[in-house]
């Protein structure tokens, strides 16, 4: 082959080198740099439909502490448990203190088979406050913590002598100052004795059932007492609470309730419910 300059081949691409047009580049930079066109942000508005359907549905929220439901569980308990009454035998406001007295972690069949006995032997108050509280642990033994309510029905039983005439006082704050009394027990004692109505008796019964039907979400005594006045009527604080342990005792037992029969049932949304008909709240533990 002679020699001399060769001559230059196109390129693969299909164009020669160093030739692309200038204007094509400025045009490609130019829509590079170009913003993007905007879209429309603006929403189409809802219909008036969809609205009044989010309205109705808010409207029907499931509201355990609405005042037709509150009114419908109170009905219902009337029904079911009229003329409830405090299950410990007692024939005077004393018998029943120290009944209540020596209920606590105790059931009232037991506490029932041990006060006959009891009051034959030590009848009045002065009997008791006469005593050691050693000398009482025998005769209660079968309730548990025999140590503790001995001492406590004996100073109970000294402080009405020392302070109240031997007569059970009538107000709360002065039932709260004697030896082993809460306010479960002063209630008990207003309530079923002198038909005071100055709370509501919180018992086990009444702190589990009170949280199965969502009534209260706490768990300490004085808290649930405090929820259950503002949403329970005053003239029905002293029957609820004694319809409540029945009920407890009769078909809300603790470890396997007996729903099928409860008249309460299509009222009640309780997470361990063994038969329902309602949805079932994971909140409605007890």
């Amino acid at each position: 082959m002679p020699r001399g300059i060769m001559p230059r081949r196109p390129s693969r691409s299909g164009r020669q080198d160093k030739v692309a047009s200038a204007p094509m580049r400025a045009k490609t930079r130019a829509a590079k740099a170009a913003p993007a066109p905007e879209k429309p942000t603006a929403k189409p508005a809802k219909s008036a439909s969809k609205a009044s359907r989010k309205a109705e549905i808010a409207a029907k929220r499931y509201n355990p502490l609405a005042s037709d439901r509150i009114n419908e569980i109170l009905q219902r308990l009337d029904d079911r448990y009229p003329g409830a009454d405090c299950a410990l035998h007692h024939n005077s406001a004393w018998e029943l203190l120290a009944a209540t007295i020596l209920s606590a972690q105790c059931t009232d069949v037991r506490v029932n088979m041990v006060t006959p006995l009891l009051f034959e032997k030590y009848p009045t108050p002065e009997a008791f406050a006469s005593l050691q509280p050693e000398e009482l642990e025998d005769d209660i033994r079968s309730t548990g913590f025999f140590r503790n309510k001995s001492k406590s029905l004996v100073g109970a039983a000294r402080k009405l002598i020392s302070d109240f005439g031997g007569e059970v006082p009538r107000t709360m704050d002065e039932l709260l100052q004697l030896p082993g009394v809460a306010r479960k027990t002063a209630n008990v004692v207003l309530g079923s004795w002198y038909r005071i109505a100055d709370g509501v008796v919180v018992d086990t019964h009444v702190q589990r059932i009170s949280r199965r039907l969502e009534l209260t979400r706490n768990e300490d005594p004085p808290k649930i007492e405090q929820d259950l006045m503002k949403i329970i009527p005053r003239d029905k604080w002293i029957v609820f609470a004694h319809q409540i342990i029945l009920h407890g005792r009769a078909l809300c037992i603790a470890r396997k309730p007996k729903c099928a029969d409860c008249p309460l049932e299509n009222l009640c949304h309780a997470a361990d419910k063994t038969w329902s008909t309602v949805d079932i709240h994971k909140a409605a533990k007890p």
